[in-house]
This record gives C-alpha cells, sequence and structure tokens, in this order.
C-alpha cells in the first residue's frame, strides 16, 4: 500500500466508505503483468473521469513488477482510492490518493472451458445507466454482486446481465461478443457496463483480419438467433459459449479463429 507492505486499511479510507475509487484485474504470467499498458490507460481514463489524481505511472509499474517478480501464474489486483478525505461526501478534503496492489491465487476454472465452451444463464439483477460510470472499473460493484448471488450452480460459467431497457450488455465479470452471418458484434456500452481490456483486444483483431465487426444494442433474441457467442476478460481470455438457458451453440470459426490469434 502506497509503496509499502501492509494488512490494513485507514478506516476514513474513501474507497472503504464509499467505493471511491477504481480496480484493474491483471493476469501475471511469468512473472509479467498481460496488457499492462493496457490497464494503465484505462485506470488514467478512470482517474480522469472521477477526478482522483492519477498514480505515477513509471512509479506504478516498477511497484507492480517488482511484486510480480518471480511469479508463475497469479493475478495482480491494483486498486486506486480517492485516499482519508473523513467523514461526508465532500471529496474536497482528499490530499492524495491510494494505491494498493495485492497478489491472488490464479482461479481454478475448469481446463476445458476454452475448449468446449461454457453453460451461461441471465440474471435477474440489471444494470442501471449511468454514462459518467459507463467503462470504468469504479469500485461500485453491487450489481454484479447481487447478480452473482442468483446461482451456485457450478455448471453455470457466467450470468449475463440486461439493462432496465432489456438489452443484454455483458456478464457479471465479462465482455459479451455473438456473430450472426459472419458479423461480430458486441454490446453498445456507453451509458453502463464495463470496457474490458481483452473486449479492446477482440475489437483490435477482428479489424486487423478483416473481420466486420460493430457496437450495438443486442436483446435477447438476437443472442438465440446467433451462430456463435463467447465471452472475454483479462484472466479467461476467450470462453466459448455453448449453452445459454436451453438454447445450444457450437464453438464457431471466429470463435476459434479469435482464440488462436489472441490466446
Amino acid at each position: 500500500m502506497n509503496g509499502k507492505k501492509a494488512s490494513s486499511l485507514d478506516l476514513e479510507d474513501r474507497g472503504l466508505l464509499y467505493g471511491d475509487g477504481l480496480f484493474e484485474t491483471i493476469a501475471v504470467l511469468d512473472g509479467t503483468p498481460q496488457y499492462f499498458d493496457e490497464h494503465l490507460r484505462r485506470l488514467e481514463k478512470g482517474c480522469q473521469k472521477l477526478g482522483i489524481t492519477s498514480p505515477d505511472q513509471i512509479l506504478l509499474q516498477q511497484e507492480a513488477f517488482s511484486l510480480c517478480k518471480g511469479k508463475d501464474r497469479v493475478v495482480l489486483k491494483i486498486i486506486i482510492t480517492r485516499g482519508k478525505g473523513g467523514r461526508g461526501y465532500n471529496p474536497s478534503a482528499c490530499r492524495e490518493p491510494s494505491r494498493i496492489l495485492s497478489l491472488y491465487d490464479w482461479p481454478d476454472y475448469p481446463a476445458d472451458n476454452a475448449e468446449k465452451g461454457v453453460c451461461v444463464r441471465y440474471c435477474e439483477t440489471r444494470l442501471p445507466e449511468n454514462p459518467t460510470l459507463a467503462g470504468i472499473k469504479h469500485l461500485n460493484r453491487l450489481d454484479q454482486v447481487l447478480a452473482r448471488a442468483e446461482w451456485n450452480d457450478p455448471a453455470i460459467a457466467e450470468g449475463l446481465m440486461l439493462n432496465f431497457s432489456g438489452h443484454v450488455i455483458e456478464g457479471t465479470m465479462s465482455n459479451l461478443f455473438v456473430i450472426q452471418e459472419g458479423v461480430l458484434m458486441t454490446p453498445d456500452l456507453s451509458a453502463c457496463g464495463i470496457e474490458g481490456i481483452m473486449r479492446s483486444i477482440v475489437l483490435e483483431t477482428a479489424s486487423r483480419q478483416g473481420i466486420e465487426y460493430r457496437t450495438c444494442e443486442l436483446s435477447p433474441q438476437a443472442l438465440m438467433e446467433a451462430d456463435e457467442i463467447f465471452i472475454t476478460n483479462s484472466l479467461i481470455g476467450i470462453w466459448p459459449v455453448r449453452q445459454i438457458e436451453q438454447q445450444q451453440y457450437h464453438v464457431g470459426d471466429i470463435t476459434m479463429r479469435m482464440m488462436t490469434i489472441i490466446q
């Protein structure tokens, strides 16, 4: 925490009091945080949106790489809060942001999720719209917490969340991609949802490969009519979806092509 070993957080830190901050979850392989520059850019964008002073990127990189040195396969989490500011919503008393870097064991995901695909469900919890907070990974994740609490079936790998207009936005921990007649589609996240790092990588890859893609509104009916579906995040990479509720899907050519290029 702030460059020093720590096991506690100041009780007046606004990250604890109000969720006033941001985070990044980063895959670490062979001691190297993956897509680190992309994570830093999103973190800086989030700081600008929230009016939090961005951490020095060189210092943050030094701390991150030092913490990850010698680690084979772990998860790095970076949290930036507005810092200590006392009681009340007014942030003007905050002087220095807090930065917290921590390592976690790699998730115990089934090995065949990427090969055979996963089963997902729809969540009852809906995502509210707030364009100001859309795209960034702020610390207020109660919508995802409530959605993830809806099921305990280990056969269900993810839950898809809709907005109050009935459009599918994302998974509780992932971004969504749908392929229909050779066109790659992903939900518009201008009003809610997280612009995942792997989501950006997939769109950049599609552009380089000449695959037509678009961001648009997607209904559950559009997903029923899809030829292929996959989900992404920085830890899972790409998981094909083989079933949503009772609807079955196959692992298609574009999904396989993306997995081959990116993973």
